[in-house]
């Protein structure tokens, strides 16, 4: 049986912060190994501050809604917001893995680093939002 957590938090990286402190809370309560919950918190924390800092061209407040299952057999990430159009799985740029890391621009990691830390991504764009949804195996 899936256990729920959700929030829907206005765009703003406090407001991220509280959704970090309770998916830990969550996390622990679903007896999350703390590698688990690391890398859960890590992908919700990678999507939210790229959407609140990429994603809008206005200073309106947005909403950003936060959803996540967790069962025997593995934790189910959504994240859906109201930012313009953007599929990270075909628009993210390649990162630069071959320069030294001196001559690689800041960031550019955070889709590679979702892509080989979760097991499964889906986006699709529906009624003016992006879904984002990320599955991650429990090997705990």
């Amino acid at each position: 049986m899936a256990i729920s957590f959700s929030r829907v938090i206005d765009a703003s990286l406090d407001e991220l912060r509280l959704v970090q402190a309770a998916l830990e809370e969550f996390g622990e309560a679903q007896r999350w190994s703390p590698a688990l919950s690391y890398q859960i918190q890590l992908a919700v924390e990678e999507v939210g501050v790229n959407i609140i800092s990429y994603g809008y061209d206005d200073e309106s407040p947005h909403r950003i809604e936060i959803a996540v299952d967790s069962d025997a057999d593995a934790v189910t990430i959504e994240i859906s917001d109201d930012a313009r159009a953007f599929d990270p799985l075909e628009e993210a740029p390649q990162p630069d893995l071959e320069s030294g890391v001196a001559d690689r621009p800041v960031g550019g990691l955070g889709v590679y680093l979702l892509r080989n830390m979760m097991d499964d991504m889906r986006y699709r764009r529906t009624a003016g939002r992006n879904h984002l949804t990320m599955v991650k195996r429990r090997d705990d």
